[in-house]
């Protein structure tokens, strides 16, 4: 009679994966914590006012994300020289995609009818200088990127 009593308390061990299924649920409602936070910062996004760039610039920096380009700033530096109004700075991830996205903005820039385009840097492809006149379009690797930091150099806080 004393093994009977054994015999429900092992069903009752059975009965514990059941109450592991309210954390699977509780597990569940993270990711959707998570999908609400980017909906916040595109609507923060969205609210700032974009720039007014002019039309060379803008066609520069849509053709430098079709060429899925990384980290694009645009530096206004009309103030702190005469050489360009608008710097551009992107990232590619090898040579080879800086090399390709240098060749498509040059190519975006001559359809545009650019004439006088300067191309410096294209055997290495480390770092790619296209100058347009107005516009200079940086594109670097990412680890030459961070060893010049022009973004800091260019930058309005930077001094005079």
């Amino acid at each position: 009679m004393k093994a009977a009593p054994k015999k429900p308390a092992a069903k009752a061990v059975a009965k514990t994966p059941a109450k592991k299924a309210p954390a699977k649920k509780a597990v569940a409602k993270k990711p959707a914590a998570v999908k609400a936070a980017p909906k916040q910062a595109v609507a923060a996004t969205v609210a700032a006012p974009a720039p007014q760039w002019p039309p060379l610039v803008m066609e520069v920096l849509k053709q430098l994300d079709d060429s899925k380009a990384e980290q694009v700033v645009t530096i206004d530096v009309s103030k702190k020289s005469s050489v360009a109004d608008v710097m551009v700075v992107a990232s590619g991830r090898s040579n080879r995609h800086v090399s390709a996205i240098a060749d498509q903005v040059v190519e975006r820039l001559e359809q545009m009818g650019k004439k006088n385009l300067r191309v410096e840097g294209m055997p290495q492809c480390d770092w790619v200088l296209v100058d347009a006149g107005d516009v200079m379009v940086h594109v670097f690797r990412p680890e030459v990127r961070s060893f010049y930091n022009l973004e800091k150099l260019w930058s309005e806080h930077a001094p005079v």
